[in-house]
């Protein structure tokens, strides 16, 4: 037997932590496309392995956190949560308000959209 069989190539906790940072990786991935799939077949299969890859993830960051491998960050204050959010609902209404001007200036002769309403595609990331 050869000496080098018996050695890891990498220790177990920079493996682990690979495997992480491939995971999410691929999540960005698959997000992006079902955010750019026309198919409702293809666009509901991303979401599936999106779905199934979160899950995995989840399952193996709460695996290296138990182990003491991957600590948590800490908990953001409430109120800088609380501020962020209040930024983002107001640049989601200033969005909203930016669209309904641009298209209540449309012609009659504006096209429809190609692409038919799609059900958002977040579901609650994994369950342990």
């Amino acid at each position: 037997m050869n000496q080098t069989d018996n050695q890891e190539l990498l220790p177990q906790n920079d493996l682990l932590k690979s495997i992480l940072a491939d995971l999410r990786r691929t999540v960005r991935e698959y997000t992006t496309a079902t955010t750019e799939s026309s198919c409702p077949a293809v666009r509901q299969l991303f979401t599936e392995l999106t779905n199934s890859t979160l899950r995995l993830q989840g399952t193996l960051y709460e695996l290296m956190k138990h182990q003491g491998i991957y600590t948590a960050p800490a908990p953001a204050p409430r109120q800088l949560l609380d501020s962020k959010l209040q930024e983002a609902e107001k640049t989601q209404q200033e969005l909203r308000q930016f669209t309904e001007r641009r298209t209540s200036r449309w012609t009659p002769h504006a096209h429809p959209a190609n692409v038919e309403a799609h059900r958002p595609n977040v579901q609650a990331p994994y369950y342990i």
